[in-house]
């Protein structure tokens, strides 16, 4: 449940208060420390039996507890795939199906999170990790897929795509429930302060925001280049440009090599402001949000984009990359710019959205906005999810 680890935990968070309002309550057990200062203050239970181990993130207390616990639920969700935690997730599952009564037993579903995505299996850098995948997919995986009773995804796209990578793929029931975000605080002063005491280099220069892992699948190294290209036309233009804020986890060797890079092209150009604040949570992240001009996200593969959407619910117009699983519906809502993951899109698009007017930026403002309310609010995907797992529920599953 670790914040810098990503969108999963995340959505977790987002979605049980919505879940909660509608009568289901909700535990969750993971692989943590119990003592991690992420797991206090949390509206819902959080049992952390302890850090896994090993290459297979693996943890022997994880069987114990199920066999102990499960049976008070009415459901059992999987989040993630390809660790320990799906392996013993499915051996617990087909145990007590061949040893409990129909009615003893609590559905099992599982949410991939993306990480069926066919990206994982052709992306150059990873032709190790597809190698062996295939095999623990041959071995494992497919059995945790095979014995769920449906496979969650938040979007028709990642649905679709996730028949691709691996044979034999035979899921029994396949549901678009969609994703909620929650609905940000308003925007207020306290919220600017404390962005400006995590960033205070800017001052009050206007800049772009970044908000992600900072990851070789996020396309920074792409961005960071587009954006020093951009701002040197824009100065021969005799254009101002805003700074780029770059804010994420910096304690990885991607991380130290992006910001070499962005060194490398300052020294290019001195007029560029790129900035890494490192990972920005609670105030600090919603006034990078409100303040920004707008939020890019280049992604070479994105399930879902939380960020994507916080940014969206902040009236932040967005240029993300067409391998963000919700593009086609940012497009189709006029509310940011969609591009290719190169370089020259990159540029072009970002050339554009800085060409934008004060109106046609508050349009798109509005757009953004509005594209939340009526997409990604967290009260309708928990009324999906809970129609799948109750089926007398009438908000009608999507599949």
């Amino acid at each position: 449940m670790n914040p810098a680890t990503g969108g999963p935990c995340q959505g977790i968070r987002n979605s049980i208060p919505s879940l909660h309002q509608l009568g289901c309550e909700n535990e969750v057990v993971c692989l943590d420390d119990p003592g991690e200062s992420y797991l206090v203050a949390n509206a819902f239970p959080i049992h952390a039996i302890g850090k896994s181990k090993g290459a297979r993130a693996a943890n022997d207390r994880l069987l114990p507890w199920l066999e102990s616990n499960a049976r008070r639920f009415d459901a059992v969700i999987l989040h993630g795939l390809w660790q320990y935690t799906s392996f013993a997730t499915t051996k617990f599952v087909k145990k007590i199906r061949r040893s409990s009564s129909v009615d003893s037993m609590p559905s099992y579903y599982v949410m991939p999170h993306g990480m069926l995505d066919p990206w994982f299996q052709t992306a150059a850098s990873r032709r190790v990790k597809a190698w062996r995948n295939w095999a623990y997919w041959k071995l494992i995986e497919r059995h945790t897929i095979e014995a769920a009773d449906g496979v969650l995804f938040t979007s028709q796209r990642e649905l679709e795509l996730a028949r691709r990578p691996f044979t034999p793929y035979r899921p029994k029931q396949a549901f678009n429930v969609g994703y909620g975000v929650a609905n940000p605080p308003a925007d207020a002063k306290h919220l600017s302060d404390a962005y400006h005491a995590a960033c205070p280099t800017l001052g009050n220069r206007t800049y772009l925001l970044f908000l992600s892992r900072i990851h070789s699948k996020k396309g920074v190294d792409l961005l960071i280049d587009a954006y020093a290209d951009v701002v040197q036309r824009r100065t021969q233009r005799q254009l101002e440009s805003p700074a780029l804020v770059i804010a994420g986890p910096l304690d990885s060797a991607y991380s130290e090599k992006m910001q070499s890079l962005a060194k490398e092209r300052k020294k290019m150009d001195r007029t560029l402001q790129i900035v890494f604040p490192g990972m920005l949570t609670g105030d600090a992240k919603w006034g990078a949000f409100y303040g920004c001009q707008a939020f890019v996200l280049a992604s070479h593969q994105e399930n879902f984009g939380i960020a994507v959407v916080e940014a969206l619910a902040c009236r932040k117009p967005v240029l993300i990359s067409d391998q963000v699983n919700i593009s086609d519906e940012i497009k189709a809502a006029g509310a940011g710019f969609v591009c290719s993951t190169n370089k020259a899109s990159i540029v072009e698009s970002l050339a554009i959205l800085l060409d934008q007017s004060a109106e046609s930026l508050a349009r798109m403002s509005a757009a953004a906005r509005e594209c939340y309310d009526c997409l990604y609010r967290p009260e309708a995907a928990a009324e999906r999810l809970l129609a799948v797992i109750d089926p007398n529920i009438t908000a009608g599953a999507l599949r």
